[in-house]
């Protein structure tokens, strides 16, 4: 064979070789990733675990979608974040989304991470308040404002003390005046300021809305009307992804935890690992699938929205939550 065929195959053989590996590189799969970004409620911590761990085991990528997680916090507010165009999801609290529904901002909870809502009022366990009752005369730690608000104005409306009984202090989340006993009773998350105060050595009593018949949900995944309309495949895959991290982030603890250190060099093993522990139980409170939502406790939190004067009209609840995403457990 002369040479100059051989120097055909050859550069055949060539074009060939690269003509697959530019396929393999824009294959349809690639094309159709999504990127996607939600910003989460607070700082990068546990109480984000599941998805972190969708994130980093896969899970999102499995689905066509290359998502970004977003710190939150009172700079980066999600629901602004969100409705602005900087994200496309959002985590908050759920009683946020109806207070933003009531002023016309149109977005909907499409899956609920905390069912049952880590909020509490705590109090150091040597001063012996163990109930609402027990706030008369008491310095009483209030965040203004949010759900913490809420829930706190509702359980003492459930015991039957007046707001006037007890001395009410605005504070923010640096808990030393509790600790110093400057105030009585903090408003906190229990899987986060109260493991603090242990931490430091200061066993704590903790007061739970559910022990007076109040249950609200947390945080929730979110969107906007837009999104649901225009995108509704990559809505159902982020929420279908955001679920199973969640449920494995509680099968492989350890490895939640790993995936949450990488988040942030500020974060402690032993701390975020009692916090993931401490939500699992608020995750999961029950037998249903990770996510639902209850048609019941969106009508609660509705009403003491309007109970306490938050929200001034009738909200249709249909639009403010969607459960046809979230998988269901045969």
């Amino acid at each position: 064979m002369k040479k100059t065929a051989w120097l055909a195959i050859g550069l055949i053989s060539v074009i060939a070789v690269i003509a697959v590996i530019f396929a393999i590189r824009r294959s349809p799969q690639d094309e159709t990733v999504e990127k996607v970004s939600i910003r989460l409620k607070w700082l990068h911590q546990a109480q984000f675990a599941g998805f972190y761990y969708a994130k980093e085991a896969g899970f999102y990528k499995d689905a066509g979608l290359d998502v970004t997680l977003h710190p939150g916090g009172i700079d980066y507010p999600a629901i602004q974040m969100v409705t602005s165009g900087s994200d496309d999801f959002g985590v908050t609290a759920a009683d946020q989304i109806l207070l933003a529904r009531d002023k016309g901002i149109p977005v909907v909870a499409i899956a609920c991470i905390f069912r049952k809502s880590p909020f509490v009022l705590f109090s150091l366990k040597e001063s012996g308040i163990t109930k609402v009752e027990d706030f008369r005369g008491r310095k009483v730690g209030l965040k203004l404002g949010g759900n913490e608000e809420l829930t706190y104005r509702a359980m003492m409306k459930k015991a039957g003390v007046p707001f006037s009984a007890v001395q009410e202090i605005p504070v923010k989340f640096d808990i030393s005046p509790l600790l110093a006993k400057s105030i009585d009773v903090w408003p906190g998350y229990s899987i986060n300021e109260p493991i603090t105060a242990e931490e430091k050595g200061y066993p704590v009593n903790l007061i739970w809305p559910e022990d007076y018949g109040i249950h609200l949900y947390a945080d929730v995944l979110f969107t906007t009307e837009e999104m649901i309309r225009t995108h509704p495949t990559v809505v159902e895959a982020v929420v279908k992804a955001t679920v199973k991290g969640w449920e494995e982030s509680f099968e492989n603890r350890e490895q939640a935890v790993a995936y949450t250190l990488k988040q942030s060099d500020q974060l402690n093993r032993e701390h975020e690992r009692k916090m993931l522990d401490a939500s699992f139980p608020l995750v999961m409170p029950d037998g249903k699938p990770a996510g639902w939502m209850d048609k019941s406790v969106w009508e609660e939190m509705h009403q003491l929205l309007k109970d306490g004067g938050f929200i001034k009209k009738d909200l249709d609840l249909s639009r403010a939550y969607r459960v046809d995403y979230i998988p269901r457990k045969d």
